[in-house]
């Protein structure tokens, strides 16, 4: 009987440790917002176009169909030298050329 309330002691500790290890991320999500063209190569959060499939898949430097999550509010003020206007943006775009 000792032996099975460790178990489940330890695996309700495990559970309550991963648990709080995501609060971060869910927080960090309602708080932000997406920011196309300021991810940095194989940093993006998702979205980098045709033939990628979602995070990490940047193939560039502030491609402008990759996203990243950014505090809100600050993506217009995040720079993004592939962007028109130097800044990251709310919706994806074709990068200017250097």
């Amino acid at each position: 009987m000792n032996k099975t309330m460790t178990t489940a002691t330890l695996a309700l500790a495990l559970s309550a440790a991963l648990a709080a290890a995501a609060m971060p991320t869910i927080a960090h999500a309602a708080d932000g917002e997406k920011c196309f063209g300021v991810a940095l190569k194989g940093k993006n959060d998702c979205k980098a176009g045709a033939g990628t499939s979602c995070a990490g898949t940047s193939k560039v430097d502030y491609q402008g169909n990759s996203w990243s999550m950014v505090p809100k509010g600050t993506c217009e003020q995040t720079a993004s030298p592939t962007s028109a206007t130097g800044f990251g943006q709310h919706q994806e775009f074709k990068e200017k050329k250097a």
